[in-house]
Formats: structure tokens, sequence, C-alpha cells
């Protein structure tokens, strides 16, 4: 399990974390929704050590991850694939070369390296692309490089940071298909992190709202859809004329 715990992140004056407390639970997948610099990217960093909170803990299965030493963020990190936004691909190397490059650093043999290439991009529906260089691949395609690297780690969770953007309708929908296999074939933790409704709904076993950097609702995807919560309703029903509203009432 993955907790956050009153979890608060500054950059200077700009606060992005604000007493952010989560749990996400295992065998499940968790998105984190809300209006872009709401703080969902910041969250998924801290998860992995690539952040550090100014105060407040976040717990991967029971460690803290701001006291591991080097040696054991590094195993850590070991458990956890991360979906970067733009697959994040070296252009210079061929598809297999891209999702070996992790493998190799787990000293594992040739041989299992290949077979674990070839059943992460069979599991994407690229099988037959190890020579391909990024170059030569659509968006989507490259964002599927990008799962199959998570993948082939053979992980306990996958974080995805904005996995559908920059997609059409029907490739974010592929997308949304392959999150929920990854789930029930390998039984992975999933968080994911968007502002797309629709892939939203679609994917998220649980789904928090993430408001002025801290959690404003959680729950299941019709409690979400059909909140009496007035700023999270303003989000699902796309009415920036309601936060003025809300605003207003706060100041």
């Amino acid at each position: 399990m993955i907790v956050f715990e009153h979890v608060h992140k500054a950059f200077g004056p700009k606060v992005v974390l604000d007493d952010f407390s989560l749990e996400i639970p295992d065998g499940k997948t968790t998105v984190l929704l809300g209006f872009s610099g709401s703080g969902k990217s910041v969250a998924l960093k801290h998860i992995v050590g690539l952040m550090e909170p100014d105060q407040g803990r976040v717990i991967v299965d029971g460690m803290v991850v701001g006291d591991l030493s080097r040696e054991a963020l590094a195993v850590l990190r070991g458990t956890i694939g991360y979906v970067f936004q733009f697959a994040a691909l070296l252009d210079s190397m061929t598809v297999a070369e891209n999702i070996g490059l992790g493998l190799q650093s787990r000293l594992l043999e040739p041989g299992e390296i290949g077979e674990r290439i070839r059943e992460s991009l069979a599991l994407v529906d690229l099988a037959g692309s190890e020579e391909h260089y990024p170059a030569e691949l659509s968006g989507g395609m490259r964002k599927r490089v990008g799962i199959a690297r998570a993948i082939a780690l053979r992980p306990r969770y996958i974080l995805y940071d904005e996995p559908t953007t920059g997609l059409d309708p029907v490739t974010s929908a592929v997308m949304d298909a392959l999150m929920l296999r990854a789930r029930d074939e390998l039984g992975v933790t999933s968080v994911v992190v968007t502002h797309d409704l629709r892939s939203a709904f679609q994917i998220g076993d649980r789904i928090a709202m993430l408001y002025q950097g801290r959690v404003q609702q959680a729950g299941t995807a019709d409690e979400i859809r059909h909140t009496a919560d007035p700023i999270v309703r303003s989000f699902v029903e796309g009415r920036p004329d309601r936060m003025h509203v809300i605003s207003a009432g706060r100041t």
C-alpha cells in the first residue's frame, strides 16, 4: 500500500501540496484527478523519491520513502514502473534497447532480457516492433512502448503520468484498455495522474480529486461523477464559471 500522510511541498512561495493525505489500496487503479497545477504529478514523484516532502511522510509497503538509504531506495524503485508523460524513450536506441536498458541493470541473462522484451511488447500489442526506432513510431505507439518498458520490470506498482495527453480519442481508449490489462493480468497497483475525465472514469477503481494541493474528494467513479461537492462538480461538468462563484464565496 502507498500512503501519503499530511504531505506539504512548496517551491519557494508556491505551495503545491498542502496537508495532502491519501491511501492507495493494493491491486487497484487509483486516479489522481484535478486542474493543471493542482499537485498531481508532484505527488507521483514523491512515491519514487524523486522529490521529498517539506513536511509529512510518504510510505510505501511500510517504508518511509524519505528515510531510506540510497541502496534501499534503489531496491524500492525496482518494484515500481514509471510511465512518463511523453514516454521518455532514447531516440538513438531501438524499442528493444529502450526496454532492455532497465533490465540490464538487474544483471539478467540476455535470454531472459529478450524474453521479457517480447512478452511486454506482446502485452501492449506491439509484438515484432523490437528493431524499430522511436522516430518511426506514432505518439500512441511510443506511449505503449513506455508501458512495455515498465511492465518488463515486473513491478508491484506502475505510476502513469498523463498517459493519454496528446492522443486522439481512439488511441486514448487503447491506452485505457492497456492500463486495465496490466492491472488485471499482472495484478499491479496503478496510480494514474490525469485531467482526462473520460479516461479517469473508465479505468479508475478509485478517484481522488485534488484541489489547491490537497484531496478535495476521494471515492468511486460513480461517487465522483454524482458528487455534491461544488468544486468537484465544477470540474466534472467543465464549468469554470462555477469556480469563480466558489472562489468569490471564500473571500
